[in-house]
Order: structure tokens, then sequence, then C-alpha cells
């Protein structure tokens, strides 16, 4: 039987995900109805809220938008319970290291909530052994493939925190960073350096005074913790040194309003039909600086997607970073997963039919789309993974708390 101390939310329902007009409101039929719900965590979640998903949402959240008819907390992903709602992940964080569930921390006690410090807030203050200590939690519901990630956006915020927590630990305070994974079937994290480089960057550079620790946890249907599946995650810091460069492959997603004809360079007119199309590139270096070229308009036409920009909207710009998946593997994978193609496109220098791909909807709402792209970000990996890892890193042991 759960504890009652192990339950953080009341009276859920189920509801089915419709759209998301904005970051933190989302349209779901709850009930028979269509209801707008308050969506309290920012994060893109392509991978999570799809249509016809089943959400988990509650009544009268404190602190919620009471503009809205009630809360996401929870999103079911492969029949189990993902927890949404960041601002809770703190009370989780505070109950697992009360219960002596965090390694290297079972000998602190929380002091404070929302602590102040300098220019910056942090989540937790801990009192120990050694004196206090400042630590942010994050939430984190990017998992696949044995691996989760953190973040699914771009956060300065975050970034900054992770300077900042580096500096007081410089200046002899303890600080660290605990990643709370809300689903228990993995075994490794990573920062996410494929969606946000700097922050992983950041990542690697504070390691050796700041604790990085991310543990998974599992929830049953009604939303209660699963202490039973509470466990450490190990990061594998040689293979994150390794694949956190500015280079890679990536796709560029596009769409077309309306068919049209439209000159190639020297593949003459070619036809696209109305939809969104999928280009797959690569850049040795500079990937960055690649994918903003093309987001740009009216610049010279050089590559085959310049004349193709030229006539379509930019939706996204989806890099896969590091050595492991080459640009003909992707443009393989990217071409099982659409509709169709252009005989040609992009492909003047590989044995590829084309490199370009199209798809009647949006692919980031499609569910074999973001299959195949967590398949190359974290799937990849995978034979990479038993090799990287030393046993300080499994333990998540660091300077600052030996």
């Amino acid at each position: 039987m759960v504890s009652p101390a192990m339950k953080f939310f009341e009276n859920l329902e189920k509801a089915v995900f419709l759209d998301r007009p904005n970051r933190f409101v989302v349209r779901c039929r709850l009930g028979g109805r269509i209801a707008v719900a308050h969506m309290p965590n920012p994060g893109r979640m392509w991978e999570l809220l799809l249509p016809g998903v089943t959400l988990l949402v509650a009544q009268r959240i404190p602190g919620g938008d009471h503009r809205t008819d009630c809360t996401v907390v929870g999103v079911e992903k492969g029949g189990m319970p993902v927890m949404l709602h960041t601002q809770r992940t703190n009370d989780v964080a505070r109950y697992l290291i009360e219960q002596k569930r965090i390694p290297a921390l079972e000998n602190f006690a929380v002091v404070q909530q929302e602590y102040t410090f300098g220019r910056s807030r942090f989540d937790l203050l801990l009192e120990g052994p050694q004196g206090r200590m400042v630590v942010e939690v994050k939430s984190c519901t990017l998992f696949g493939h044995g691996m989760a990630m953190f973040p699914d956006a771009v956060t300065e915020r975050g970034r900054r925190h992770l300077a900042h927590l580096a500096e007081l630990a410089r200046q002899g305070m303890q600080t660290g960073v605990l990643f709370l994974v809300h689903y228990p079937h993995v075994d490794y994290f990573l920062p996410d350096y494929h969606t946000d480089f700097a922050f992983s960057r950041t990542f690697l550079e504070v390691r050796d005074c700041v604790m990085l620790k991310a543990v998974a946890v599992g929830w049953d249907a009604e939303l209660c913790l699963r202490e039973d599946l509470v466990h450490e995650l190990t990061v594998p810091f040689d293979l994150l040194a390794r694949e956190t460069v500015d280079a890679g492959v990536y796709i560029i997603i596009m769409r077309l309003e309306k068919g049209c004809d439209i000159p190639v360079g020297s593949l003459g007119a070619v036809h696209f039909k109305k939809g969104y199309y999928l280009y797959v590139g690569s850049a040795r270096k500079n990937l960055q600086a690649r994918m903003d070229r093309h987001r740009r308009q009216g610049k010279k036409l050089f590559w085959h997607i310049d004349y193709l920009r030229a006539e379509a909207s930019f939706c996204a710009a989806v890099p896969v970073r590091g050595t492991v998946v080459a640009e003909c593997e992707l443009a393989a994978a990217v071409a099982a997963v659409s509709s169709w193609q252009s005989p040609g496109f992009g492909c003047s220098d590989c044995a590829c039919p084309s490199h370009l791909f199209g798809m009647a909807g949006d692919p980031l709402k499609n569910p074999a789309f973001i299959d195949m792209l967590l398949r190359m970000r974290m799937g990849a990996l995978g034979p990479l993974l038993p090799c990287c890892s030393t046993p300080e890193h499994s333990r998540g042991s660091h300077t600052q708390m030996k």
C-alpha cells in the first residue's frame, strides 16, 4: 500500500490531449467537453504531447492559472505516467532527501526551499556535517532507449545557475544540481547537447566542483511515488566530452502553404506539393551557424535547399550533434518515416536518392518521426555506453563531496 506521504496530487482525472496553444496552456477533452488546462511545465515535450495521448489533470492546484479549468500534472507514456508539474518536483526532491534516498545526500537535512543566494534563487538549502549546501532541482521528462536528457529546450537560466553554483563552490560553498527523471526505466543521464550546446558545455566545465546527480523515479496510476523504483543514473562524462561538439547532422523542417514549381539550380524546375519538407544536411564544424543560415531569408542561393527555403516558411532546425550518426544514415531514417521525397535533391555528393523528404502533417506531431529522432539522438549512443563510464562517475561522486 502506498503511504499518504508519497501522494503529491489529489482528485486526478484523465483527459485526452488535443493541442497546445502556448507553453503554459493546453486544450484537452475532459469528461465529454473541451477544457483549457494550465501546463506548469515550459518544456517542449515533443515526445510526450502527441495528439491523442492521455493526460492526468487535477483541479485547483495552488499557484495555477485561474483562467483555466484545471492543471495538467502528468501524461501517460508507454502505459506509465510521467509527472509533469515542475514546481512539485521540488517537493519530491525534498521528500527523497528526507527519506535518505539520494546518494551522497543521506546526511543532509532540508533547511529551506526557495533560497536566494546573491543574484540567483535556488530550490533547496541543505544542512550537513560539513555545513550548508545549495541545490538546484531540475525536472527531466525527456527519455528513451535507456537514456534521459535535460533540457528539451534551450535554457539560458539553467546555464546561468550552473555557472553561479560553480562560482559559489570555488568560494568554498557546497553546491549541487539534482536532476529528477520522471521515468524509472533508464540507466544513463546526459545533458541534451543536441538541443542546448551551451548548457552542456557548462555542465562539463563545472563537473569537478558542483555535484551533478541524476535520479530516476517512478509513479503509479494515481501519481503516487513508487519508492521501489527510485535509483541513481550514471553520467557518462567521457562520452559527453567527446560528443558535445558544434558539429554533426541536422534536419531543417519547412512548410509550403501551397504547391508550386521552383527552379532549383542544376535540377531545373521542380514541383513541390503542399506540405512539410524535411531537409537533411551536415556540418563538420560550426553546426549552429549552418542551421542559422538556413533560417535566414534573402541570402545568396547556393545549395539546393536555398531555392526551396526562399519559398517555404521555416519551422524548426533539429540537430543531431556529435560523431555517431552520419548524414546518409540520418537521411535513410527520415526517408523511412516520410511520405515522399524529391529525387536528386541535396545529394549530389553521395549515393542517396534524396536528402529532401515530405509529409502532409507536422513531423513534430508525428509519433514515427519523434521515435526516429530519439533513436538517432539517444539510441545510437547505446553501443558506446558500457565503455565510457568510470566507477567514480557511476557513483556520482566528486571532489566537493569527498
